[in-house]
């Protein structure tokens, strides 16, 4: 997408080498101190202080960091045949292997692959030394997942001696040598751009985006470079003869919202490069869920009823691990075609229970046993708040608080012998595929 577009060259004692931070005072290919190709150079290098990281295939990387025999193989992170991939390495990206897609048609696109299943918390790990190295930078940074943030560098120059151009690209010279991945960087003047460019040359990648060439440069994109314009709301603006930013940028306001309502307002925004939103370190968690991806497709209440119980206690430990209890239950289900159902049920009171959890979800689920196969069912609840408000006394139920005292001591049980010590009879001798594994870290949400 960004091939065609031109690099800009700013002045020639702008730029600075990626690999030794010199400086280099003139227009040379190559870093006169240590012959890198590496340089960056920019108008307003130096003027710009909103970055967003975002680290390389992050799985595939720390599976190719850990062995090094997997260097120059294709790698996919994934389920077995009937999962999806989580990561492809960009040597199976060459060949078609993309995020999400369907792992039987990764390996008919790249046979070769060497398939591994995810270690999440061996990545949470890794993610946390990466974050541990962001929040050296400045304490606003903002996690968008386990591998991404923001980072607002504004202010840090004093600190580290530098403009958050240098440091950014220290930072990423340093998770490089230390933790043994790479990152891309792309830093701007507002979030949306941020994103833009840290998807510029991918993988160690480091763009700049500038206001002034802000409009002139999204002019030329398609309108799916904008947050929120996925594949149905494209094909709508497409049916309206739109297709590139620039067409949206000779619509007004009142116009685009007249068509579009609330999300002709962003596309009016996005379109010009106009982002308000700033940094939030502390951003709260929208939802905690869990879900499995089957080896056979599943239509039998028998055998979906124990992966659902399953499911409700996982996320039931990562609530009661993270101090967090949830309002509405939504249950995910999708079918041996691909289509995807949500069906979701607001409670009176929050919950971190696993029972809770369970039967709101089993009332939802049997709605859907009809007879449809699924390949994936999952459960998780959103509209979260702290813990200290979940699970009031129930006046109208007088067995639910027995079930949470039975609740609480299954879970000091497992805490003391572990996750398979005591299960319920819904899960009971099904074996361990069934059985909740142990809570990932809070992070991971």
């Amino acid at each position: 997408m960004f091939a065609a577009i031109p690099v800009t060259v700013n002045a020639p004692d702008h730029g600075f080498c990626r690999d030794c931070l010199a400086l280099q005072s003139g227009e040379t290919r190559r870093c006169g101190q240590c012959g890198s190709p590496r340089i960056a150079r920019h108008p307003e290098l130096y003027r710009l202080q909103l970055a967003h990281i975002d680290c390389d295939a992050f799985y595939a990387a720390v599976e190719k960091r850990d062995n090094p025999a997997l260097k120059d193989k294709p790698v996919i992170i994934g389920g077995g045949k009937r999962g999806v991939v989580s990561t492809a390495c960009y040597i199976a990206r060459i060949k078609g292997v993309r995020s999400a897609m369907p792992m039987f048609k990764a390996l008919e696109a790249c046979p070769e692959a060497v398939v591994i299943p995810p270690d999440m918390e061996k990545y949470v790990r890794v993610g946390r030394e990466v974050r541990a190295m962001m929040q050296a930078l400045t304490p606003l940074v903002e996690p968008l997942s386990i591998d991404e943030a923001f980072l607002d560098l504004s202010g840090t120059e004093r600190l580290h001696g530098r403009p958050p151009a240098l440091v950014l690209a220290g930072f990423a010279r340093d998770v490089e040598r230390e933790i043994g991945i790479t990152v891309s960087a792309g830093l701007s003047y507002c979030k949306f751009l941020a994103k833009v460019a840290s998807d510029f040359r991918k993988p160690r990648g480091f763009s700049v985006i500038g206001e002034a060439e802000a409009v002139g440069f999204l002019a030329e994109q398609p309108v799916t470079l904008i947050w929120g314009v996925g594949k149905a709301f494209a094909a709508t603006l497409e049916r309206d003869g739109i297709r590139m930013i620039g067409q949206l940028q000779r619509l007004d306001r009142a116009e685009l919202m007249r068509r579009y309502g609330s999300m002709g307002d962003r596309l009016y925004h996005l379109s010009r490069g106009q982002d308000e939103r700033v940094v939030h370190p502390d951003r709260d968690a929208k939802s905690v869920s869990a879900e499995t991806t089957f080896d056979t497709d599943l239509a039998s209440p028998a055998d979906l009823v124990p992966v659902l119980r399953a499911l409700s206690e996982k996320v039931s430990a990562r609530l009661k691990k993270s101090g967090l209890a949830g309002r509405t239950v939504v249950l995910k289900l999708k079918t041996q075609d691909f289509k995807l159902r949500t069906r979701n049920r607001q409670l009176g009171d929050p919950t971190r229970l696993a029972d809770r959890i369970f039967q709101t979800g089993l009332h939802l689920l049997r709605k859907e046993t009809d007879g449809t196969k699924y390949r994936l069912l999952g459960i998780g609840v959103s509209d979260l708040t702290g813990s200290d408000r979940a699970d009031p006394p129930d006046l109208v139920d007088a067995g639910a608080r027995k079930r949470a005292l039975a609740e609480g001591a299954i879970d000091s049980l497992r805490e003391k012998f572990g996750r398979t010590a005591v299960e319920t009879g819904y899960t009971f001798g099904r074996g361990r595929k069934t059985l909740p594994p142990d809570p990932p870290e809070p992070d991971e949400d």
